[in-house]
């Protein structure tokens, strides 16, 4: 403000307002890049009215009140799931955001005790990260009725919600989709423990696909293909990537949204997430899912964190490689091979690792995710300096 009261010119000289409408860009956020470059994401009044819109009124265990809903994120407002749905639900009821520099496990409940949260917002690390912590008598001393997020451990799942006393209610989107398609489990029964994430609303239609573009039958992977029903396809969803018209097509294919999201419907309708479709690791004609084979890893004791990627194979076409970053210093060719013979009891032989190197640290999205694109380059780099312990004749033996 100037000594007299008045709004200063903008840097540059006064630019002429514009009135807008739903379709005016509000904002430009960019992908998360875990499989390939961030593109920006060109996200509209709408996008963002409707998201706070959808959160309030869609029910269920999702029960936002409107009158003293207090919730807490420790995710960046330049992630969708906090700009545009965590902040405008609160604004939609009135409500109070919480917000975290980013997830500190060992001050995460004493945070939200102290903020008073009612609801929650989780990526699938957190909660692997607070079950690590040895059971305290103050685990449900909160106020939190439910959590919302995606990608727990399955196994994680129901133990959680035991020890700390509520559900964590998993959904699906993406910053290309917004809550225009949103899929969500909201609803009993969830499935809990089955990376089931409900079932689309009448207003979602979906498609499952195989690699030739023809559904899937129940039960069998394949891609997620989502888009709004009714006239308008794009309700809700990005208008398109900034100065990327040909990704943008080639996202609405054939007038549907191409996920890159490997799913599979059960028999009674619900979806279930498998994996990203470039993480995908084809071994001796078997898909393997990069995020199973960490979420098991990471139950072990001696592992941090793990990052699982394919390496060529000249016998089974790719095999797996994991980049751990270990509890302890000094981890050696010992703690591998008991790594892998550890694996070959918690999962089927041909998803354990076939390949492992310690490393101090993995290469991470803004939002704390694993950048498959830069992780593929660590593998390969460290394949060359021959960092890698070779343990495939471990799995050979199961097979």
């Amino acid at each position: 403000m100037t000594d007299d009261g008045d709004v200063p010119a903008p840097f540059g000289g006064a630019r002429p307002a514009s009135a807008g409408d739903g379709a005016s860009e509000c904002a430009l956020l960019y992908t998360s890049g875990t499989t390939g470059q961030p593109k920006g994401c060109v996200l509209t009044n709408t996008y963002f009215l409707y998201s706070g819109d959808w959160y309030r009124d869609v029910g269920g265990l999702i029960d936002l009140r409107r009158d003293g809903e207090r919730m807490i994120t420790p995710l960046p407002l330049f992630h969708m799931n906090a700009m545009a749905v965590s902040l405008m639900a609160m604004m939609s009821v009135g409500g109070c955001l919480t917000m975290l520099d980013r997830f500190h496990p060992r001050s995460w409940w004493a945070s939200v005790r102290d903020s008073r949260a009612t609801c929650l917002h989780y990526l699938g690390v957190m909660p692997s990260m607070l079950m690590s912590a040895p059971p305290s008598d103050e685990d449900r001393a909160h106020t939190v009725r439910f959590g919302f997020g995606a990608g727990v451990d399955k196994l994680l799942h129901a133990p959680f919600e035991a020890r700390f006393g509520f559900p964590l209610l998993e959904a699906w989107a993406m910053t290309e989709t917004g809550s225009g398609g949103v899929i969500a489990a909201n609803a009993e029964p969830r499935k809990v423990g089955t990376s089931c994430f409900g079932r689309p609303a009448p207003e979602v239609e979906v498609r499952i696909v195989d690699d030739g573009g023809n559904d899937a039958a129940a039960g069998v992977p394949g891609e997620l293909l989502v888009r709004r029903a009714g006239d308008d396809p794009r309700y809700g969803f990005f208008r398109e990537y900034l100065k990327n018209p040909e990704a943008t097509t080639e996202a609405w294919k054939d007038g549907w949204l191409h996920t890159g999201d490997i799913v599979s419907r059960d028999a009674d309708g619900d979806l279930h997430f498998v994996d990203r479709k470039k993480n995908v690791i084809r071994r001796s004609g078997e898909n393997i899912a990069a995020v199973e084979v960490e979420s098991v890893l990471n139950r072990h004791g001696a592992i941090r964190q793990a990052a699982v990627a394919a390496t060529p194979d000249q016998v089974r076409g790719d095999e797996v490689a994991a980049v751990i970053i270990a509890e302890q210093p000094g981890a050696d060719r010992a703690l591998a091979e008991e790594i892998v013979r550890w694996s070959l009891e918690q999962m089927a032989y041909y998803k354990a690792p076939g390949w492992i190197c310690f490393v101090d640290q993995l290469p991470l999205t803004a939002t704390e995710k694993i950048q498959r694109g830069g992780l593929k380059d660590v593998v390969a780099k460290l394949m060359r300096e021959g960092a890698f312990f070779d343990l495939r004749d471990l799995k050979r033996r199961q097979e």
